[in-house]
């Protein structure tokens, strides 16, 4: 699948779709312009890939074992080509965060909790940690086990667990307005806490509605402040 770059230096941003949108989504909404000054002044190397989402859980055509295989794979993919293709575009020890809004909120905030060896951290926006809002009613394991709401609160792997805590950039970010839904912020971030794990909860007003002008103001924020 093809993978958008932007920039030439600094840490590597991986983006992940909204919805069922593509490896260029962010672009054609302005995302880009406005992370511009981050990119050019080398803080930032952006990587953006593609959704599966249309093959998956958006697809109401597909069984739910299958669109939970899909799911499996392109957590695969990411780990397996997307990673290698930043270490290879940057440096081995060049720090990955993730990166999503809405549904790609939970994708970002799920591949780093599976590969914290892999992926340094994770800025989510608007998102939904519970992958039961998308799943329609299916459930089994492979749900289970790419809902962070579920899997999280009993994970006991010592060495996953401190892997997590030991990164400074766990962000959850949403705004309180329409569409919005702080709570489930809310409630993930005490799961986090109620694991050790340092986390950034950050809720804006109600202002902030769950569309892209919030997650244009709120990125280039952290980039600034936080990394």
């Amino acid at each position: 699948m093809p993978i958008a770059t932007y920039g030439d230096y600094g840490f590597a941003l991986l983006f992940v779709p909204t919805a069922a949108a593509d490896y260029l989504e962010y672009e054609r909404f302005q995302m880009m312009e406005t992370l511009a000054p981050y990119i050019n002044g080398g803080k930032v190397k952006v990587f953006s890939i593609n959704s599966i989402n249309n093959e998956s859980w958006l697809n109401n055509e597909m069984l739910g074992e299958h669109k939970a295989i899909r799911h499996n794979q392109f957590n695969e993919y990411v780990f397996n080509e997307v990673i290698p293709f930043i270490k290879n575009s940057t440096s081995p020890d060049t720090p990955i965060i993730t990166c999503g809004a809405s549904f790609g909120a939970l994708h970002s905030m799920n591949l780093f909790l599976k590969r914290p060896d892999l992926i340094n951290g994770v800025i989510a926006m608007s998102g939904v940690y519970d992958l039961t809002e998308y799943s329609k009613g299916f459930w089994d394991e492979q749900v289970y086990f790419n809902s962070p709401m579920h899997y999280m609160g009993n994970l006991t792997d010592h060495h996953i667990l401190e892997q997590i805590r030991r990164s400074n950039h766990i962000h959850i970010l949403t705004g309180s307005g329409a569409y919005e839904d702080p709570n489930a912020s809310r409630a993930f971030a005490g799961l986090l806490y109620s694991k050790g794990i340092t986390y950034e909860l950050d809720v804006w007003g109600e202002e902030w509605k769950h569309d892209w002008p919030t997650w244009r103001a709120m990125l280039p924020v952290y980039l600034e402040t936080r990394f």
